[in-house]
This record gives C-alpha cells, sequence and structure tokens, in this order.
C-alpha cells in the first residue's frame, strides 16, 4: 500500500555522515538566519508581529489552505485573498487591484515543492509597493531552484518540516532581510521543547502500529483521517482552533529526526518516485499532470495532477492500494465557492495529489501503475 507519510523507521533516517536539516540549510542558505518552530504558521507570526501594526493588510493566494491566514488575524491584519492563473502563478492584474496604502506584505506559495511561477514579477511587485515579501515554502522544505533555497527568497518565509519527515510537529522561519532581522523578537514558542511530549510518544506508537500492520487498508485510513484537513466542505474545518492547536515550540522527537535525516537521499527518493508516477500515468487522457518536468534541485511534496473525474480516480487509485492519495486544499468559507476566484474553486475540485515521499518503494508505483493501465 502506498501511504501519505513516511514511517520513523524509514532508512532515509541515519546519523552516519553529513546529514541534518540544518547542515542542508547552512550549505544552501549560509547567509540567512533561521529558527525553529513547532508548526509554520506560528513562524509566520513571530516572523511579522515586529514589522506590522493591526488594521494592516497581506495578500495571500485564493488556492490556499484555510489556517494559514489564522497568524495575520492574530496579529490585528486583514486577509485579503488574490486570484491565481491556471498555471499556479499569480494573477497580477487581480493582486495589484487589491493593495493600497495598507497592505504590508504579499505572500507567494511554491505549490508541491516547485518555486512559485512568476517570482521576478511578485519581487518587482513588492518593490514598488514598499512591502514585504512573504515566501511561504510549506511544501519544500529541500528544493533548490538554481542557486535559491525555497523558503529564502522573500523578505521572510517559512518551511514546514512536517511536510518532509515523519514527525509530528517542525518548521523553520527565515529571515533574510536585514530589517526582518533587526526587529525579530522570538516569543516563547520559538526553539525546540526542553522535554518529550505525551504527543511524541503517541506519535510513534502510531507509526509502529502502521509498520507492523501495513496491509491494514482501515489502519490507514485512520492515521490519513488524523492528518487531512476534514471532508471537502469548508464548513467542516475550524481554521481558528487548528491554529491555536499548533502554539507549541518544535518537539524534542521532531528535532532528532531532523537532525538524523539524510537530505540528499530523501530528495534523490522522492525525484524517483515522482518520475515513477509520470510513466504510471503516461497517455491517461482523462489526467493532466500539473508539473511535466521536473528541474535539478526540486525535491517534490506530492504528485499533482488534474482529474477529469477526480472521485472516479481516487476510487480507482484506492483498488490499486494508494491510499494516500486526496485532493487539495479545503478552500477557506470566503473563497469557497466566490466566482472572483473560480479557478481557485475547480483546482480545488479537480486537481488530485499523489504521494512520492522517501518511505514508498518505486517499485510500489510502478506495481499501482499497472494496476491503473488494467
Amino acid at each position: 500500500m502506498i501511504s501519505a507519510t513516511p514511517s520513523v523507521f524509514d532508512a532515509s533516517l541515519s546519523r552516519s555522515g553529513d546529514v541534518g536539516i540544518e547542515s542542508f540549510v547552512d550549505l544552501h542558505a549560509p547567509s540567512v538566519d533561521y529558527t525553529y518552530y513547532g508548526a509554520g504558521k506560528v513562524a509566520l507570526r513571530d516572523g511579522l508581529a515586529g514589522l506590522v501594526e493591526p488594521g494592516e493588510n497581506v495578500l495571500v493566494p485564493a488556492y490556499l489552505s484555510p489556517a494559514v491566514v489564522e497568524p495575520l488575524h492574530d496579529l490585528g491584519l486583514e486577509s485579503r485573498f488574490y486570484a491565481i492563473k491556471e498555471t499556479l502563478e499569480p494573477d497580477f492584474t487581480d493582486l495589484e487591484r487589491r493593495m493600497d496604502d495598507d497592505t504590508v506584505a504579499v505572500m507567494s506559495v511554491n505549490y508541491f515543492g516547485f518555486p512559485q511561477p512568476g517570482l521576478e514579477t511578485f519581487a518587482s511587485l513588492t518593490d514598488e509597493y514598499d512591502c514585504y515579501h512573504i515566501d511561504d515554502n510549506a511544501h519544500a522544505p529541500l528544493s533548490v531552484d538554481g542557486e535559491t533555497l525555497l523558503g529564502t527568497a522573500g523578505d521572510l518565509g517559512v518551511t514546514t518540516l512536517r511536510k518532509l519527515l515523519p514527525v509530528p510537529d517542525g518548521a523553520v522561519l527565515y529571515c533574510r532581510d536585514e530589517a526582518v532581522r533587526e526587529a525579530f523578537e522570538p516569543s516563547s514558542l520559538a526553539g525546540v521543547s526542553d522535554r518529550v511530549a505525551a504527543a511524541d510518544c503517541r506519535y510513534v506508537a502510531t507509526s509502529v502500529a502502521e509498520t507492523v500492520l501495513g496491509t491494514s487498508r482501515s489502519l490507514h485510513r485512520s492515521v490519513e483521517a488524523l492528518l487531512s484537513d476534514g471532508t471537502d466542505d469548508p464548513s467542516s474545518v475550524d481554521p481558528g482552533s487548528r491554529y491555536e492547536a499548533t502554539k507549541a515550540p518544535m518537539s524534542r522527537f521532531s528535532k532528532a529526526v531532523a537532525d538524523a535525516a539524510d537530505p540528499g537521499a530523501i530528495r534523490s527518493a522522492r525525484r524517483e518516485n515522482y518520475r515513477a508516477w509520470q510513466r504510471a500515468l503516461a497517455g491517461r487522457d482523462d489526467v493532466t499532470i500539473v508539473y511535466d518536468r521536473l528541474p535539478e534541485g526540486i525535491s517534490p511534496y506530492e504528485f499533482p495532477v488534474r482529474a477529469d473525474e477526480p472521485d472516479a480516480f481516487l476510487a480507482e487509485l484506492e483498488d490499486c492500494g494508494v491510499i494516500g492519495a486526496h485532493t487539495w486544499p479545503i478552500l477557506r468559507q470566503s473563497v469557497y465557492g466566490n466566482e472572483e476566484y473560480d479557478i481557485a474553486n475547480r483546482l480545488s475540485e479537480e486537481l488530485v495529489v499523489l504521494p512520492v515521499h522517501q518511505g514508498i518503494e518505486t517499485a510500489a508505483i510502478e506495481a499501482a501503475g499497472d494496476g491503473l493501465r488494467r
């Protein structure tokens, strides 16, 4: 079976050699300050806290998980959604018309581990309006575009380790701009916890059970349900509660896993699995691959496709043992069904993501591909 998340017993975790997330960041972004957090949303709050005043606004893409704007509201900021194009590039005409003198920051998103299209235009726009550029890199902790570590292209950025490693939490705040570094004052939620929490033990126990009972589809569904946002209906999600629940420093367990991770092995495995899905779905006229190229340096988070009939495609995948596929994302209620954001709404219905994480054997994807072709 192919699940959405890797196991704590994955082979890419090793304490030998030059490994660890810190070594990777130091290599690819040596001049950027960074701080660990339990969650990217909390990291974003701390990163902005010294730069903003209540009543100002931040622009974010409409195609986004609903809780991402909660740290903005925590700071008394208004969140404004801008439209995107089919390519996942910002609709810059729509973005600019929503900007005003109270716009303090604009967020770009590196979807699925790939760099945001139109970043040069994005940077020019934030320079013109003298506002901060937030580089939301939740999906791409190990992706390097040319010589730029994704997450460090903006004035500040966040990346999420929980989407890369088998950990219950973990994120990084990047402060690249001098003004951001000078204004940054980490809260009590920054850094790593000084003790092992009960949540760490529960996470390990769940991973053990999943490994031992790996052939149980019902167990996999239970684990995936714990990690999902809920149903496709935004009314089923409470973004505020989800955000409040993340207000804790990074766990000691997560830090230990991050220190033991082999970034090179992880990126290599994810790239190999991405290519395996490309081969498996080649020739299907009911599925469109979102990124048909995998540039050097990119560590994909998932393999996104647009399906003509998403529900039927997901059922077909499950029949072939792919339990971890799902549509993405659930949208904020103010975006869901709003005609101003028609592309974001269509993508949230049609776009299916398939897992490529380092815990998957490429042979399993090839076997699933054989089943799909039958």
